[in-house]
């Protein structure tokens, strides 16, 4: 196999997202198809949060085989059911509920609280039988990988975590409030990485608890950064052009699901963005600076080349479509926080892990980067089969 050590690294940044993240498959399964079929891994630096962490790992456990990786991922995600991810089962949702209404009447004074609305049990198993874990640093070893990153957030420190696996001359960083630490990706590391607020439970890892990575993430891109990418290719998991979106006047007080997706939009959205804009103004300020000056004046910030795939339809639309598939128990519960009232399917769109909703956003994953195709081919510096 050809080492990676002295080509231009690209760096992959798969942000959080929950079901949204079906959309990245199909932007991988379109790369794919771009690259001949016994192509390295085209991504040597890897850097995954929270739903989008899950899809990083698969492809640094299979970065000797890329094509093989993004198969697995598309055969997973084309016939996902929701009871893979947390229990859907009526006597679960049901005695979940039952405890987080007691917690809340006895102000959480109970001795067993509940420390998340649903039990993602069921994901811990599937991905125990489906990850090789030991398969990252073999990829690592045969030149195939560079360094993989996932991202999670401490409750106690309150420190974002860049937790990566990599080649040896990598080190640690610290910045404000967000560091990187190197370890062995792990099961838990998944889990924590995943683990939204409220929906999911926290994960131990060491000393501390960790949620979701997309809490106080304020600069997505820098883990790929650290780690020596020279460009990143982004793929989001909101419409191109959502920014656009004009303020309406409205009677109706929001309800609990349309307030749960505007924070869960904040949470997993508004930080790239603008971490984008960040890294595209001092792009710009670089440019317009003599290389010399930067030199002399020890200046050690450098160019770094962008590529963003978005979704060209709106994936909260998309979701109210297809919110019918969810369990009938899910269904229940949902309908008392509004889900299924005008502007409440934003909360379905992360948590609809059902096969009809994430093909179509494979499909349109899919469909989005062939549109694409010989941008994101001179991006990789490569040509097609």
């Amino acid at each position: 196999m050809t080492d990676i050590a002295d080509k231009p690294k690209v760096g992959l940044i798969l942000a959080g997202g929950g079901a949204r993240a079906a959309y990245q498959v199909g932007v991988l399964k379109a790369v794919a198809e771009m690259l001949p079929p016994d192509c390295p891994n085209p991504f040597p630096i890897l850097s995954g949060t929270s739903a989008g962490a899950i899809n990083a790992t698969t492809l640094a456990i299979y970065a000797t085989r890329f094509h093989e990786g993004v198969r697995r991922l598309v055969y997973v995600w084309q016939n996902f059911h929701v009871d893979q991810v947390f229990r859907a089962d009526a006597p679960g949702v049901l005695a979940n509920g039952l405890r987080w209404f007691a917690a809340m009447v006895a102000a959480g004074l109970g001795r067993r609280n509940p420390h998340a609305l649903f039990d993602r049990a069921p994901l811990r198993r599937l991905l125990y039988r489906t990850m090789p874990f030991a398969r990252i640093q073999e990829s690592i070893d045969a030149g195939a990988l560079h360094a993989l990153s996932i991202t999670a957030s401490g409750y106690s420190s309150g420190q974002s975590v860049s937790f990566f696996q990599g080649a040896p001359s990598l080190a640690m960083w610290k910045r404000a409030r967000r560091v990187g630490s190197a370890a062995n990706i792990s099961l838990d590391h998944l889990m924590a990485s995943s683990a939204i607020p409220f929906v999911f439970a926290a994960v131990k890892i060491n000393r501390e608890y960790f949620g979701d990575g997309s809490m106080r993430q304020m600069a997505p891109i820098s883990s790929a950064l650290h780690l020596g990418a020279d460009r990143v290719l982004v793929v989001g998991v909101r419409q191109e052009d959502s920014s656009a979106t004009v303020r309406g006047e409205t009677a109706e007080y929001p309800s609990i699901a349309q307030i749960a997706g505007h924070v869960l939009n904040s949470i997993f959205l508004d930080s790239l963005e603008a971490d984008l804009e960040r890294l595209q103004r001092i792009n710009k300020t670089i440019r317009l600076i003599p290389a010399h000056n930067l030199r002399e004046s020890g200046v050690t910030l450098r160019n770094v080349d962008v590529l963003v795939i978005s979704p060209s339809e709106d994936l909260e639309k998309i979701a109210a479509r297809h919110a019918h598939h969810l369990p009938r128990s899910i269904r229940f519960l949902l309908r008392g926080f509004g889900a299924f009232n005008r502007n409440g399917s934003n909360l379905i769109s992360y948590l609809l892990f059902e096969k009809p909703y994430c093909r179509e956003l494979i499909n349109l994953g899919y469909h989005d980067a062939m549109h694409r195709r010989e941008e994101i081919l001179r991006f990789l510096e490569t040509s097609s089969a």
